[in-house]
């Protein structure tokens, strides 16, 4: 479902635009639609045929998506698997200080040799109301104040549709428009569309190295954009609309991690209105990837930070439950060993 045909439903069992956006600030806020009928007979609030149409309009928006797990980590951030309606998962992510995490897709079709989401490939899009049915449910656990677009999925292969949800979010869904974080590994239509929105959210783009060749290599399927170009669409973006864009790094030892990288980073970046986000990989089954250790992401920090470079370490929320980006989605599908989990933390709650 997208958003728009959910408010269709709603005129067509005669709302105005008023009972619309009282509903739909309602689901936003993760209440039930007819939230704060307090005088459920009176037609200044909703019309009898809203009130009589309404309830299976709400059962369809309920089973847009459930949570079917949580899974909670020492770091602050809850682990949701998202079970929509047609069976298939996706994962959000509420995260320490009132953001949230969201998925726009079921798998990617990137494929990022490093990320577990793309090994499944891309399954199906999520629609406009089941990306914001993500945050209607995460805000009945604790509050939700930003939303990323970082989850599963490239937002940018399913723009119309993460357009739409970041347009209500931003309105009706009260969250400040610097707090809607759209991330992408950088297609051309992003930097036309986003600039012509009412609703202009931050930027983050996945740059993870200064190196065309080496870029090709570990985001295969991504658009074929120099690094120094996209730098510079981002730049022009974020200094349009005000706020620093994010550039995410995730370190791969011995891949991504050399002295010439952190050179090469230094030159690119300096001065640039963003800041670097370093991610230090999350490993998974029969991944040949490694994290660098400790203290080699400390001093890639430093050395950047020397050059002129705002970086900031960013580990994935959840790494103590084994939590990275897909892979919750890929144990509930048999795709890897949840008995791994098992062995390392007691902390997981499923139904």
């Amino acid at each position: 479902m997208r958003i728009q045909e959910f408010h269709q439903a709603l005129a067509a069992i005669g709302a105005r635009s008023c009972h619309i956006g009282r509903i739909n600030r309602a689901w936003l806020k993760g209440q039930p639609l007819d939230a704060g009928t307090r005088h459920q007979k009176s037609e200044d609030y909703f019309p009898l045929s809203v009130r009589n149409g309404l309830p299976p309009i709400a059962a369809q928006v309920e089973g847009l998506a459930r949570i079917r797990s949580q899974h909670t980590a020492e770091d602050g951030s809850l682990r949701l698997l998202v079970e929509l309606n047609d069976g298939q998962m996706v994962e959000s992510v509420l995260l320490p200080r009132d953001g949230l995490c969201v998925s726009s897709q079921v798998g990617c079709a990137v494929g990022c040799t490093f990320c577990m989401t793309g090994k499944s490939g891309l399954l199906r899009q999520l629609g406009s109301a089941e990306i914001a049915a993500q945050v209607a449910l995460a805000r009945r656990i604790r509050p939700v104040k930003k939303v990323v677009f970082m989850g599963m999925g490239e937002p940018a292969h399913n723009l119309d549709n993460v357009l739409e949800a970041i347009q209500c979010l931003g309105t009706d869904g009260n969250i400040g428009h610097k707090n809607l974080v759209f991330s992408t590994v950088g297609d051309p239509r992003v930097f036309e569309r986003l600039p012509q929105l009412p609703v202009k959210p931050a930027l983050a783009l996945s740059l993870h190295t200064t190196r065309a060749d080496l870029r090709a290599q570990l985001l295969p399927r991504a658009p074929r954009i120099a690094p120094a170009e996209l730098v510079e669409l981002g730049e022009a973006y974020a200094r349009q609309v005000g706020y620093p864009i994010q550039y995410q790094w995730t370190l791969l030892a011995g891949v991504n991690d050399s002295q010439e990288e952190l050179d090469a980073a230094a030159r690119l970046l300096k001065g640039k209105y963003g800041v670097l986000n370093i991610i230090p990989y999350n490993s998974v089954e029969g991944d040949s990837f490694q994290r660098p250790s400790s203290e080699r992401v400390q001093a890639i920090k430093r050395y950047l930070h020397d050059k002129g470079v705002l970086t900031k370490v960013r580990d994935s929320a959840g790494q103590d439950v084994d939590g990275g980006c897909g892979q919750l989605r890929a144990r509930a599908a048999g795709i890897i060993n949840v008995s791994r989990l098992r062995r390392q933390t007691g902390r997981l709650q499923t139904e």
